[in-house]
């Protein structure tokens, strides 16, 4: 018997590890789990007139069919990534998956606003359970070497790209079947990938107890803090409510750090967040997320409102980013990981993006689509795929294999609450030079002055990142394996 019990690591006993066409099998089942729950967080942005429009949603409110999916699926990632560890990742990975499907099916077939929302919110828990045992399902299935290399990569990028996909998707959809169908979509794809967990090795189960303090805090402690970031893009962070929930999220945070210290198996190991590299690769991620989030909302607006492109045409004209994204992935990154160190890899691919978003700055109401969007898409979406492979591998490199979960619900919480920070900050930022600017300026000038704004304050993310990434990034390359 071990002298610790409460961590004694249970072995896989279900399969060997999968080999050959099987491997294939995994990285497509996971791949396109990851995909469809990334590009969920984007997929309403091109929809959400007509959704107002169809359930009568006030303008105030519209926010909410966004913020509910990010509120849940950021609170409760930590908590999803540990209870793999406990209960197993497949089982896990199956029951997130179930439940993304029912809401999706709720929220297609939703006959009110309320509905929606709610509907929203529970997809939200269904990733929170998926996505870290997605990551980790992929560490256990895939042996040390090339390939869990290549797999590693193909995951980070989804982190990318499933945001492009959710806009360029949402359009397609929007214009030519309803806006239901962003949601009906969901239920198709995931039956497949529950349908094809068979080929997913379950691996080891750690025989802890449920740190059950630890995870109210902590999703609590999260929640409110998405919560209040969200609400101060619209309302401000003097809003009497934003200060709120932030004091809030600050004590119930601090709380959080007071639990673990004092548990015996507590949800966020220290060890996971000790080692340098990976609070690193968590850091940048997050700075990842605070740019890449606002870039396509501004993005976004600027086509929409400035260009007046509609809805497919929007959706189409990200291809760029996602060719960008694709090739950084496929191509690139992994050959580049094969000469050179992680760090060179991430640190280039950090300059690039923000290369891109110097571009996307010079932007005007008249820029040509061929001559400054494609190209700084193509280019910012090729830093930016580079940035994801390599922070993704070095987030869950080297931890145990009782703690892959939850360094992955680590990752992929540091990407969420980015996302919200980055928006509300930039957003503001650039509303504030739209206001700022002299009477009797045109609108679209107005406008494009914001936006561009928005993308140098982006920018300064990703150089931020570059800084941390360059000053914490393991200098031996992506063969030392997770």
């Amino acid at each position: 018997m071990s002298p610790h019990p409460e961590t004694e690591v249970i072995p896989r006993a279900d399969a060997p590890p999968a080999t050959g066409h099987r491997l294939g099998l995994a990285l497509v089942v996971i791949a396109a789990a990851q995909l469809m729950l990334v590009l969920d967080g984007t997929i309403t942005n091109v929809a959400l007139p007509s959704i107002q429009k169809a359930l009568g949603l006030a303008p105030s409110d519209l926010n909410w069919v966004i913020s509910a999916y990010a509120l849940t699926f950021g609170g409760l990632l930590l908590a999803g990534g540990r209870a793999g560890d406990l209960f197993g990742r497949r089982r896990m990975f199956r029951l997130g998956l179930v439940v993304f499907t029912i809401a999706s099916l709720i929220g297609g077939l939703a006959p009110t606003a309320a509905v929606l929302v709610g509907a929203r919110a529970l997809q939200g828990v269904g990733a929170a359970i998926a996505a870290p045992t997605a990551l980790s399902l992929l560490a256990t299935t895939f042996p040390a070497g090339p390939e869990r290399t290549r797999a590693l990569g193909v995951y980070g990028a989804m982190g990318g790209l499933g945001s492009v996909v959710g806009l360029l998707l949402g359009g397609a959809l929007t214009e030519y079947l309803s806006w239901r169908w962003i949601l009906f979509v969901n239920v198709p794809i995931a039956v497949a990938v529950l349908l094809g967990t068979k080929v997913l090795v379950q691996g080891e189960r750690d025989r802890g107890r449920v740190d059950l303090p630890g995870a109210l805090c902590a999703t609590a402690g999260i929640g409110s803090l998405v919560y209040a970031i969200n609400r101060a893009g619209t309302y401000g962070w003097t809003d009497a409510l934003t200060v709120t929930f932030l004091v809030a999220a600050g004590a119930l945070l601090v709380a959080f750090l007071v639990v673990q210290r004092r548990a015996v198996a507590p949800t966020l190991p220290a060890r996971v967040i000790l080692d340098r590299g990976r609070a690193g690769a968590n850091a940048v991620v997050f700075l990842l997320g605070c740019g890449m989030t606002a870039t396509f909302y501004f993005l976004t607006l600027y086509m929409q409102v400035v260009k007046e492109y509609p809805a497919m045409r929007t959706g189409l004209a990200y291809l760029p980013f996602a060719l960008g994204i694709g090739l950084a992935a496929g191509v690139i990154g992994p050959k580049a990981l094969s000469r050179v160190s992680v760090r060179a890899v991430v640190t280039t691919g950090l300059l690039l993006a923000a290369i891109g978003m110097a571009w996307f700055s010079r932007l005007t109401p008249d820029s040509g689509y061929f001559a400054m969007l494609m190209p700084a898409m193509l280019l910012a979406g090729i830093g930016l795929g580079l940035a994801f492979v390599t922070t993704t591998i070095s987030g869950v490199q080297g931890v145990q294999p009782q703690d892959t979960g939850v360094a992955a619900g680590l990752v992929n919480t540091s990407q969420q609450i980015g996302g919200a920070l980055g928006l509300a900050v930039l957003a503001a930022i650039a509303a504030e030079v739209t206001a700022g600017m002299p009477s009797g300026t045109p609108l679209p000038d107005a406008l494009t002055s914001g936006y561009t704004a928005g993308f140098v304050a982006g920018g300064v993310f990703y150089l931020a990142a570059l800084v941390v990434a360059a000053l914490t990034t393991r200098v031996p390359s992506a063969r030392v394996e997770p």
